[in-house]
């Protein structure tokens, strides 16, 4: 079931878009801060347990398998924040909005409490804590995304204004490092998570008493609505003319519901704004009417999901081992925390500059362009990621933060346009599922990095450009050759149709004398 957006007063629907946003800002996306709280974690020797006796007297600020153990909780994290993906879909189209909140907010007060007694349990409470963290963020932001219905001509910046908030909650940990700093180290894990249980109690009530049962109906929906809300079965008892005026009369008041929250002819700009987007886009519709099955068998879906796997593994390796490469690379540790904290900063920030000229962008240009701009600027990064300067350190971070709200944006619009919305939760969900799993790779890379070539990160970092190179241009290509085969068939198809129809005057002929 699904609501009316005009059907709930303006107010409490400018209430729950606000609380969304303070409650994704507190945790949606809070796991990726995880280079911001590492050096908390070392400082309070986590998993120091798991060095050698050798390790310790030389007095390794990190060890091998201290190093090993800390990334694996980020990777276990990453991991299941994406295949949660599919189970969140589900639930909330079964249940609704409210159960999957809740239920997020169950999930992130389990992982606080976890994470505030780790020190104190008989086992290791530091990945599951941090893991039921990664799954409340999921069920929180997904259960969110209905909300850009409560005002349908402002969906795009109400979708900005959730994207911006995930993306600006990594900065928790950063905020909480730089207290824990100030304390003199005496604000540890345990008061921090302790305090922290504010906010998955804060998403409880919220969802409990302000937030909507079902979700918004979208603009599509609303427009449908229009036509089936004028016919009722009670309806068939009245005579027929009173009963064509109860229904237009109903018809009539349930559309200037609709008109006062689209605006005049809401539905017929959407529409147009939506065959424009499409236009544009080159490639709308390519795998459309297709069956999962179908379309997971397709070099529209191969393709994606490669370039996807990598380029997940590379995001989330670099954030979970920044700070270690710059001080192999660079010979200077201080000079690798600064970058470290640069980065921290830059996270959050570069996600809610970059998210309102995402969506214009992706509106504006054609899946081909868009798509290679991607696999330019991940070879940008690639590429500064490997030299050894500060210069290229910096500039690296920056163009970091802005790729990655691209990435994530770029592949759901992909899939939307090119798979279409009947599949759309299986094929994107399939997607980013299994570039989770195959971000477990990751404990392979660290082991590799720091093992064999002895804390070099250069020879991974190579390896994951060259694949990204061969994948992404290997994509762009067969989108470009099928969008200019998609493009060639609608002309076709335009030919045979202007054929078909005669022009007015053909057929008949007069003659006057």
């Amino acid at each position: 079931m699904t609501i009316g957006a005009f059907e709930v007063p303006r107010r409490t629907r400018k209430l729950q878009v606000a609380l969304a946003t303070i409650y994704c800002l507190l945790s949606a996306g809070v796991v990726f801060g995880y280079a911001a709280i590492k050096p908390v974690m070392i400082s309070e020797g986590v998993y120091r347990d798991r060095c050698t006796r050798e390790e310790i007297d030389k007095g390794k600020r990190v060890c091998f398998g201290q190093e090993l153990h800390l990334n694996f909780m980020f990777t276990c994290a990453a991991v299941a924040t994406n295949v949660c993906a599919l189970p969140v879909g589900t639930i909330l189209d079964k249940y609704g909005p409210r159960i999957s909140g809740i239920i997020g907010a169950a999930f992130f007060a389990a992982g606080c409490l976890l994470l505030a007694f780790a020190k104190e349990l008989s086992f290791d409470a530091y990945i599951p804590g941090y893991l039921f963290l990664a799954l409340g963020g999921p069920f929180v932001f997904i259960s969110s995304f209905q909300l850009s219905n409560t005002f349908p001509s402002n969906s795009g910046f109400i979708l900005s204004l959730l994207t911006g908030a995930f993306d600006a909650s990594s900065a928790v940990f950063l905020i909480y490092r730089l207290i824990y700093s100030a304390s003199g180290k005496t604000f540890g894990p345990k008061k921090f998570f302790f305090v922290y249980l504010i906010v998955p109690i804060f998403t409880f009530l919220t969802q409990i008493f302000v937030m909507p049962r079902e979700s918004y109906k979208t603009v599509g929906e609303l427009v449908h609505m229009v036509e089936e809300e004028q016919f009722h079965d009670s309806d068939d008892e009245l005579p027929e003319a009173v009963r064509n005026s109860v229904q237009e009369e109903r018809r009539a008041s349930v559309a200037s519901e609709i008109d006062l929250l689209l605006g005049p002819k809401g539905g017929e700009r959407h529409q147009k704004r939506e065959e424009v987007k499409r236009d544009i886009s080159g490639v709308w519709g390519a795998m459309h009417g297709r069956s999962a099955r179908e379309q997971i068998m397709s070099w529209w879906f191969v393709l994606i999901t490669l370039f996807t796997v990598i380029q997940m593994l590379r995001i989330n390796y670099f954030v979970a081992t920044i700070r270690a490469q710059y001080t192999y690379m660079l010979d200077d540790y201080e000079v690798a925390s600064r970058i470290n904290h640069f980065f921290d900063i830059a996270l959050p920030l570069g996600g809610l500059v970059a998210v309102p000229f995402i969506g214009a962008l992706l509106d504006r240009t054609s899946t081909t362009f868009i798509i290679g701009l991607l696999v330019t600027t991940a070879t940008v990064i690639g590429i500064l990621g490997v030299l050894p300067f500060k210069w290229a350190a910096y500039a690296n971070v920056v163009l970091f933060v802005i790729y990655r709200p691209l990435y994530y944006t770029t592949v759901s619009d992909y899939a939307a346009k090119v798979f279409g919305f009947v599949t759309f939760g299986k094929v994107y969900g399939t997607i980013i599922c299994l570039a989770g799993f195959f971000n477990f790779v990751q404990s392979g890379l660290d082991a590799l990095t720091h093992g064999v070539f002895h804390d070099n990160p250069l020879p991974v970092n190579m390896m994951l450009l060259v694949m990204a190179v061969v994948v992404g241009v290997a994509l762009v290509v067969y989108i470009h050759i099928q969008a200019k085969k998609i493009k060639r068939e609608e002309l076709i198809r335009e030919a045979e149709n202007a054929e078909e129809t005669l022009m007015p005057g053909i057929g008949s002929t007069s003659y006057t004398d």
